[in-house]
């Protein structure tokens, strides 16, 4: 399944570790605070409205509120996949759909005054087009509510169709993005069997032949699972052969016993290396750090991107 690589999935291997290890200094976070932070899940609660930023327990939560930004998943709260990493729920929803979601969503993003909303989606498997008409439903409502708005769609592979990612990039989102999650060699250990590294790449590449616009393309990358850094690396040039132009890179850290248990906590010195080995070869916008998760600085990279294109107009995205 294709979430924030902070939403962590049921389902996993046995834990032979213990599940508390202690966290090293660098992977402590200091409680939310600030006006706009507390105002706004006030006014979330008053109508029973919840974000994936809380639901995840984001780090980095008030920072993206206070910016205007914030993150909501779509197509209900079951997967129908059982990545080993994540923590959504598992099951098959058996075509159930909330016809209210799209206008619910839109709702949210105005009573948060929101500049920049990333939608994301469980992987429905289940529907014959992938949930996506819904999707591209969600992000129509969510313009018609917010003028202005920009979009950042975080979707699944679709189990590969090409007809449902033509139906989803028919709603126009600024920037697509879609997980890798990982290295190519533990990708069959880490996500479900469905879920597989070459199709996401695929995937990626697609977006640019089938968009008639301009739109960025974005994925993420956890490290902790054990993977090496040259493995990363290999990673980062697989998804700039396919043209994507932001990348993030986090901790994974572990959800429960039930889930992988976390090989290794990758140094921030390790993360700055792979922020620097990543601007090399091409990527416009890079966040490398422990605490960084698909979302991060969101609206930041796609600012980034914006005027980095103007700059230079005749170099093209991508």
């Amino acid at each position: 399944m294709t979430l924030g690589s902070d939403q962590l999935n049921s389902g996993a291997e046995p834990a032979k570790e213990p599940l508390h290890i202690k966290k090293p200094e660098w992977l402590k976070t200091p409680i939310p605070t600030g006006e706009t932070f507390f105002n706004i899940k006030r006014d979330l609660r008053e109508r029973k409205l919840y974000t994936v930023c809380e639901e995840a327990k984001c780090p980095n939560i008030s920072g993206c509120w206070s910016t205007n930004t914030a993150t909501f998943m779509v197509l209900g709260d079951t997967c129908t996949r059982g990545c080993r990493f994540c923590n959504v729920k598992t099951g098959d929803p058996q075509g159930w759909l909330d016809e209210g979601e799209p206008n619910q969503v839109a709702e949210s993003a105005a009573l948060m005054k929101l500049k920049y909303v990333v939608i994301t989606m469980v992987d429905r498997d289940d529907l014959p087009d992938g949930g996506a008409s819904h999707v591209a439903r969600v992000i129509q409502r969510v313009r018609e509510l917010n003028p202005g708005i920009i979009v950042e769609l975080l979707a699944g592979d679709f189990k590969g169709s090409d007809e449902a990612l033509k139906v989803v990039l028919a709603a126009k989102p600024e920037v697509y993005a879609h997980n890798v999650e990982t290295i190519e060699r533990l990708s069959p250990r880490v996500r479900d069997a469905r879920a597989q590294y070459r199709q996401s790449l695929s995937s990626l590449k697609k977006v640019k032949q089938f968009a008639n616009y301009d739109v960025f393309t974005k994925s993420a990358i956890m490290l902790g699972l054990g993977e090496d850094e040259d493995e990363v690396k290999v990673a980062l040039k697989d998804l700039r052969e396919v043209g994507v132009e932001f990348v993030t890179l986090g901790q994974y850290m572990r959800p429960s016993n039930k889930h992988l248990s976390i090989k290794r906590f990758a140094h921030p010195e390790e993360f700055k290396r792979l922020e620097v080995f990543a601007q090399s070869i091409g990527f416009l916008s890079v966040a490398s750090a422990p605490l960084v998760r698909s979302s991060y600085k969101a609206n930041e990279f796609y600012q980034k991107a914006i005027e980095a294109k103007r700059r230079s107009p005749s170099d093209g995205i991508g």
